[in-house]
């Protein structure tokens, strides 16, 4: 609930997030760290089945977690309905990799995207990505001994 009250409370004292548009968008909930970082490989590299068990243990350690939408926007997850504990909140975790439809709230601010989600509309299972994608060692798994 102290999380909830907080995003709130700043959504709420800004003038900035205040107009948040109503939105309906679909993607894959990820793991922002990995993600960005590049530390476990590029983009391809952390979404679905090939990076789902460290995609739940970066959001249990409240690694904040994204939606990656269709269009390749990243949204910022700050809340999912009323799971107030954001990015390890029961329901992320129980979302992550999962490709879902959700209805809520998007509000951008000095190049970032942020969602609130009001309800996860559908639940299209967990993105299945696996050595047909990839092949049997991944390009980004080989080692490049020139660098």
């Amino acid at each position: 609930m102290k999380h909830a009250f907080t995003a709130a409370l700043v959504l709420a004292a800004s003038p900035a997030f205040a107009d948040g548009q109503a939105a309906t968008i679909r993607g894959e909930v990820i793991d922002t760290w990995c993600y960005f970082s590049g530390v476990m490989g590029g983009p391809d590299a952390v979404q679905g089945t090939a990076h789902h068990t460290c995609a739940i243990w970066c959001s249990a350690g409240g690694i904040p977690v994204g939606l990656l939408g269709e269009d390749g926007t990243v949204y910022m997850i700050l809340a999912i309905g009323g799971d107030d504990q954001s990015a390890s909140g029961q329901t992320q975790l129980e979302l992550a990799s999962h490709d879902i439809t959700v209805s809520g709230q998007v509000f951008a601010r000095d190049g970032l995207n942020y969602l609130v989600i009001d309800e996860v509309m559908e639940d299209h299972g967990i993105t299945n990505i696996n050595h047909t994608d990839f092949g049997a060692i991944p390009g980004f798994a080989i080692p490049n001994p020139e660098g």
